[in-house]
C-alpha cells in the first residue's frame, strides 16, 4: 500500500471509530470526500482483516482497531495496554511482584511484561523464556480457559505426561470452578503466586493478572492477594469489555 493509501486507510478508521453506528459508502464518500471506487476498496480491505464488518442492509460498522483481541488475533499489545496500568496500582498497594500472561499458540506461558514492588526482598523471574503450563499459577489458570478437546490434548502431551496427568486435569478444573488460582509450591523454590484470568465480553480468558512474591509472605497474606489479584483481572477485563463494546459488537455478533 503506498503511503496516500495507508494515510487514507487510517483516516477511514480514526472516522469509523468516531460513530456509534454503522454508515453507508455514501456516507463515507462523503465524510472523507474519496472517491467512491478507492472508499469501497478500502472498506473491502478493512473487512477482509477483521476490523470492519458489512452487514446486511449494505452499511459498515467498525467492530474492532488494529491490535485489539479477537477470535483470531490474540492482541496482547492491547491487552497489556488496558491492564499494566491497572497492574501496576495493584503492585503498589499489595507489594508484590505482578505479571501479565498469556497462553503461546503451543500452549506455553508467555509474561508480556513484569513489575516489581518497591520493597528489598521480592520475587523476580526472568521473563524472557516461556514457562510449562502446568508448573505455574498462570498457566493452570490459562489452561481452565481452553475447550474440553484441547485440555485432553495437553494432557496427552508429552510435558504433561512426564509429571501426573490425572491431577493436573484437577488443578484445571478446580481453577475453572473457582476463577482463580493460588500456587504455593512453584517449581521456583521459596516462590508462590496468585492468577486469575482477563475475559473478553463472551467469557474467552485472554490473558491473566499474577500476583507473585516469597512463599512464606504470599501463604500469611493469602486471601489479601487472592483478593487483590481478582481485582485486579476484573478491572481489567471491564476496561477491555469497554473498548470493545465502544466499537459496537462483541466477539462473534453484530
Amino acid at each position: 500500500m503506498s503511503g496516500r493509501g495507508a494515510e487514507r486507510i487510517l483516516d477511514l478508521i480514526e472516522w469509523l471509530a468516531s460513530r456509534g453506528e454503522a454508515s453507508t459508502l455514501a456516507e463515507v464518500v462523503q465524510a472523507l470526500e474519496l472517491p467512491k471506487s478507492s472508499t469501497l476498496l478500502l472498506l473491502r480491505t478493512l473487512v477482509d482483516g477483521g476490523y470492519v464488518t458489512r452487514r446486511a442492509d449494505g452499511r459498515y460498522l467498525l467492530i474492532r482497531l488494529p491490535g485489539e483481541p479477537s477470535a483470531d488475533n490474540n492482541g496482547w499489545g492491547t491487552i497489556l495496554r488496558v491492564a499494566e496500568p491497572i497492574l501496576r496500582e495493584t503492585v503498589a498497594a499489595i507489594e508484590e511482584t505482578g505479571f501479565i500472561a498469556v497462553l503461546t499458540d503451543d500452549h506455553q506461558v508467555r509474561y508480556l511484561n513484569k513489575i516489581l514492588p518497591m520493597r528489598e526482598i521480592r520475587y523476580d523471574r526472568d521473563i524472557a523464556a516461556p514457562r510449562v503450563a502446568h508448573y505455574v499459577a498462570s498457566g493452570l489458570m490459562l489452561l481452565s480457559g481452553l475447550n474440553d478437546g484441547d485440555i485432553e490434548a495437553y494432557l496427552r502431551s508429552d510435558v504433561a505426561r512426564e509429571d501426573d496427568p490425572d491431577a493436573i486435569a484437577e488443578r484445571v478444573s478446580a481453577a475453572r470452578s473457582d476463577g482463580h488460582v493460588a500456587n504455593l509450591y512453584g517449581r521456583v523454590e521459596g516462590a508462590a503466586g496468585v492468577a486469575a484470568p482477563i475475559v473478553d465480553p463472551d467469557g474467552r480468558i485472554l490473558a491473566v493478572v499474577n500476583i507473585s512474591g516469597p512463599r512464606e509472605r504470599i501463604a500469611n497474606n493469602l486471601e489479601r492477594v487472592t483478593k487483590a489479584t481478582v481485582e485486579a483481572a476484573r478491572r481489567a477485563s471491564e476496561e477491555l469489555s469497554r473498548r470493545v463494546m465502544k466499537n459496537g459488537k462483541t466477539h462473534g455478533r453484530k
